[in-house]
């Protein structure tokens, strides 16, 4: 994305912040296409069974998006660490949904892999890793923050760093430790 996008991404979250309606769409407009690669990496990790297409995810998210209300955009970060909190919550709503409607058959199975440096040859459930991420954000937020934005949002270790305003060795370290706990708290269940 060139400087002059982010710029204007900026300036159309401050104006949208500002109760500014068209920016909204302007807004969008920009960030489609990153929303859009988002979306396809978190899904092309999934089992083909999985519950929605990407253009569906974003469009989703999308939604969820403009019915935030009271939030201050600082930044494009800030916009696409929210974004993925947005996926993510789409993803586990979609997941109670079906796992009501069919009980749960193991069909939807989320496979975590070396993508995002987590390797497993087993699949998880994305209800369990959403458990687990709860746990895990009860004791360390920011490590459980770090997750989310890394698996769900796609961000590198500096683009965290930049969200969270932290050295992205912070972030490297954080990551580790988070997957390391997760695989254990995610094996017990």
């Amino acid at each position: 994305m060139e400087s002059k996008d982010i710029e204007n991404i900026t300036n159309l979250l401050i104006a949208w912040s500002n109760g500014n309606k068209e920016a909204v769409n302007s807004l969008f407009s920009l960030v489609y296409d990153e929303l859009h690669r988002m979306a396809s990496n978190y899904l092309r990790r999934e089992n083909s069974d999985y519950l929605l297409q990407t253009t569906a995810l974003v469009n989703e998210a999308y939604i969820k998006l403009i019915d935030i209300k009271s939030v201050q955009w600082q930044n494009r970060a800030h916009f696409f660490a929210i974004a993925a909190k947005a996926m993510r919550q789409v993803l586990v709503n979609q997941a109670y949904a079906q796992k009501t409607q069919k009980r749960a058959d193991g069909k939807m199975l989320l496979a975590i892999d070396e993508n995002v440096e987590i390797s497993s040859n087993k699949g998880w459930e994305i209800l369990a890793l959403n458990d687990a991420l709860e746990a895990l954000n009860r004791r360390s937020p920011r490590q459980s923050e770090i997750v989310e934005l890394r698996f769900f949002g796609g961000l590198t270790n500096e683009e965290v760093g930049e969200v969270l305003s932290i050295d992205p060795s912070t972030v490297k370290r954080d990551w580790s430790v988070a997957r390391a706990w997760l695989a254990c708290q995610i094996q017990r269940q």
